[in-house]
């Protein structure tokens, strides 16, 4: 297991939103649901589009380009296009930092 990496803030992830980072060679998206935070891959399997930018809905997340959704605890994709799931990373916060372990 890799050591959690610092990304961002908590207070830069606003409520029912997505932001997207790089972590090495890797596009992660975070998510603020609830006030829960989840990290899963930025691209959606189907064709790229960037899921930082989709839509949140009962704590899915769909893709802007084809409404492929994902689940964000789980990553297990919800329906087509896509035909695959994405990864999901741990997150931790600590004194408002966030870290995720990037495998």
């Amino acid at each position: 297991m890799n050591a959690p990496i610092s990304i961002a803030r908590v207070d830069e992830i606003a409520e029912g939103k997505g932001k997207a980072f790089d972590v090495g060679e890797k596009r992660i998206a975070i998510f603020q649901v609830d006030g829960q935070l989840h990290a899963i891959d930025d691209a959606c399997p189907h064709a790229g589009a960037s899921l930082a930018e989709g839509y949140l809905e009962d704590g899915n997340v769909g893709c802007p380009w084809h409404y492929a959704e994902f689940e964000l605890a789980t990553g297990k994709h919800r329906h087509s296009p896509a035909t695959c799931g994405v990864n999901v990373y741990p997150v931790t916060i600590t004194d408002g930092q966030i870290h995720v372990e990037v495998a």
